[in-house]
């Protein structure tokens, strides 16, 4: 008689389980398996033990790719993909400074595509608005002059987002004042 196995899903218990077992040369084994057998796991490797000359590329790719499609190609966009990307970073290494540059970076991306190309779709800048303020609050985070050349590309974002309809530019000037006002700085809108 076949026995039939639990309908439960295995746990990351039941693999650790399993690798008590293996050797420091099956491990590496799986290890390379694993490396081998997918690109983003590469790129989690790379980021994690700092290889690539700029671990952030990878991730910026990923981000352009999907917040500005091209769109003679009949790309598309997928905000959930590039918000993706940042996830992997923030699992692969997880640095506050990586991680506020990607978000930045993101920001940048979403607001000229939209503003190039007149982009329309509240789904898109409503997620923008909200990358917008977790960037803000990641840079507050950061030594003064990390936080302050951020803030400072944050304002060119916010400044063109103006010309993207759906009330974006004025959210991030909402975010930008409580911002400055906070950190008892005058607004360094102009």
């Amino acid at each position: 008689m076949i026995q039939r196995q639990s309908k439960s899903q295995p746990k990351w218990t039941d693999v650790k389980a399993k690798l008590a077992s293996f050797d420091r040369a099956g491990l590496l084994g799986l290890v390379q398996d694993l490396y081998v057998a997918h690109p983003d796991n590469r790129t989690f490797l790379h980021t994690r033990f700092g290889l690539a000359e700029d671990v952030l590329e990878p991730y910026k790719q990923t981000i352009d790719r999907w917040l500005w499609p091209d769109a003679f190609r009949k790309q598309d966009t997928s905000v959930a993909k590039a918000k993706q990307a940042i996830s992997n970073y923030k699992k692969a290494v997880g640095d506050p400074a990586g991680l506020a540059e990607l978000m930045v970076f993101y920001c940048e991306q979403a607001s000229g595509f939209a503003s190039d190309l007149g982009y329309q779709d509240e789904s898109y800048f409503n997620a923008l608005v909200r990358m917008f303020e977790q960037a803000v609050a990641t840079a507050n985070t950061l030594s003064t002059d990390t936080r302050d050349a951020l803030i400072a590309r944050l304002d060119r974002v916010r400044s063109i987002s103006h010309k993207c309809g759906y009330g974006v530019g004025d959210d991030m000037d909402s975010i930008l004042a409580n911002y400055t006002k906070r950190k008892g700085r005058p607004s360094q809108r102009g």
